[in-house]
């Protein structure tokens, strides 16, 4: 089962259980009421942007709402390598959260891999906040706003995530980057 049928669920019982209608919430998120409807009704796959844009204006920890689990540490979160929550919400990403363990957090850490593919079939995305991407391993095509920017190894972009994104590998390999997004 795909990880965001899991998730729908939990977007509805947290809207319903703040007492806002969909359309109330599409309204204060900036999205359609069809988008939230997609997203509740898990026939849609749910981006991580909008999973954080509910999760701070419900005042709900990420972890908890992907998961179900109360993050519970407060002084430091060790996640050793190969460690990490995975977050599969995209069948086109590996994500995994760096972060899960901490409560409160004001980031969201993640470890990423984007396998390579088409130029065409990149799809765009955008949402609230900030992000800031270093590059790992591989190439990575990152458009934004449709301007291509390639990135390799040790390159780093920090960008407002309201441009519309999106990634893919290069060179037929994957690329793996760490994503820090406020």
């Amino acid at each position: 089962m795909e990880q965001y049928k899991e998730i729908a669920p939990r977007l509805t019982g947290l809207r319903e259980s703040i007492g806002w209608t969909i359309s109330e919430m599409a309204d204060l998120l900036g999205v359609s009421e069809e988008t939230v409807a997609g997203y509740e009704s898990a026939t849609v796959e749910i981006p991580v942007g909008y999973l954080l844009d509910v999760s701070r204006l419900c005042r709900v920890d990420l972890t908890t709402l992907i998961s179900g689990r109360e993050p519970h540490l407060k002084s430091h979160a060790l996640v050793r390598k190969g460690e990490g929550f995975a977050v599969d919400r995209r069948k086109d990403y590996d994500y995994k959260s760096l972060g899960y363990k901490f409560a409160g957090r004001e980031m969201e850490p993640f470890l990423i891999s984007v396998p390579p593919k088409d130029g065409d079939t990149m799809t765009e995305t955008s949402h609230r906040g900030q992000e800031f991407i270093y590059l790992l391993e591989g190439r990575l095509e990152l458009r934004l706003g449709g301007e291509p920017l390639i990135l390799e190894p040790g390159d780093s972009v920090y960008f407002d995530s309201s441009t519309p994104h999106a990634m893919r590998g290069l060179d037929g390999r994957e690329a793996r980057f760490i994503d820090v997004i406020l």
